[in-house]
């Protein structure tokens, strides 16, 4: 295993002061990151590298994540459903509704490389004394309808798909578990579930995930300052120290797909406060050593 120790210097960083930014998106076309602040207040961001330039959307709700769209556009899941958005008006159109309860929100999206549009949620119902509620879901967009594919969850963290489509990682967070399935292309249905990693209480809450070139799954590490690339025998092959406690998500963008672009979050888990608290809010932008792949666009 390789260790890499980082310093704030060695970021660029997008000076926003997000409560709960996540779900950072690059756009090729647009050469352009997409990513939300979930809460606190709920919105949908997009920054440009090359001119610094910097928009944002507010939303109506609690606001779980953003898709770019084949051909140009994007749509956003809110905790009541999926709606595209006119990124000149910023207005909504309802594409589908939230199959889910009202307390249980949509949270965490990915596109699978065929396009799928894939969501996972967070059950509000969690709590402390309440660690086990069950009510989330992982689902599968199939037209104007959600599939459930993944069911009794509680935070749906983790999702991610390997480089060639046939694997897709997802976790269940209060679970500490990332567990795996096979994912048939051609039909997006699930089979062979598996576990593939379970982490340690001592190192950190399991957040977000993206997938690099070689296959390299890596892992946010919330509170515990640090991304963590898995080969897919779950083996941990590297771990990327951060000067900030609490990246959510990480994507590689740039012109070369080699800097990882990693949202943070100011969330406070009981009263400790890790080293590397107040650093918390930005999104931050590091060169890498590795390459990262294209999200596939949504299939329109």
């Amino acid at each position: 295993m390789k260790t890499q120790n980082t310093s704030i210097s060695d970021f660029r960083a997008v000076p926003v002061s997000n409560y709960l930014g996540e779900t950072p998106v690059w756009s090729v076309a647009e050469q352009s990151l997409y990513w939300i602040n979930c809460e606190k207040e709920a919105e949908l961001h997009r920054w440009s590298p090359e001119t610094n330039a910097h928009k944002v959307w507010p939303m109506p709700e609690r606001i779980g994540g953003v898709a770019l769209k084949r051909g140009g556009g994007a749509v956003v899941f809110l905790g009541s459903g999926l709606y595209d958005i006119d990124l000149a008006s910023g207005e909504l159109s309802l594409r589908a509704a939230s199959p889910l309860p009202p307390h249980v929100k949509l949270h965490e999206c990915a596109t699978d490389r065929q396009g799928r549009l894939w969501v996972g949620a967070y059950d509000h119902d969690f709590t402390p004394e309440n660690r086990n509620p069950q009510g989330a879901a992982y689902l599968r967009l199939d037209g104007d309808k959600f599939i459930p594919e993944i069911t009794k969850i509680n935070i749906a963290n983790g999702l991610a798909f390997s480089p060639d489509g046939k694997r897709i990682y997802a976790a269940d967070s209060p679970s500490r578990q990332i567990f795996t399935y096979d994912l048939d292309p051609a039909s997006g249905t699930l089979s062979g579930r598996r576990d593939f990693l379970t982490m340690p209480p001592e190192v950190g809450f399991l957040d977000g995930a993206t997938v690099d070139a070689e296959g390299g799954y890596w892992l946010s590490v919330m509170y515990g300052s640090a991304l963590h690339r898995y080969l897919p025998d779950g083996t941990l092959d590297y771990v990327l120290n951060l000067p900030f406690s609490s990246p959510t998500k990480a994507v590689f963008g740039g012109p070369e797909l080699d800097t990882l672009f990693i949202t943070t979050t100011q969330m406070r888990v009981g009263n400790a406060t890790p080293p590397g608290f107040e650093l918390n809010g930005p999104v931050y932008a590091l060169k890498t050593q590795f390459k990262g792949l294209e999200d596939t666009p949504m299939a329109v």
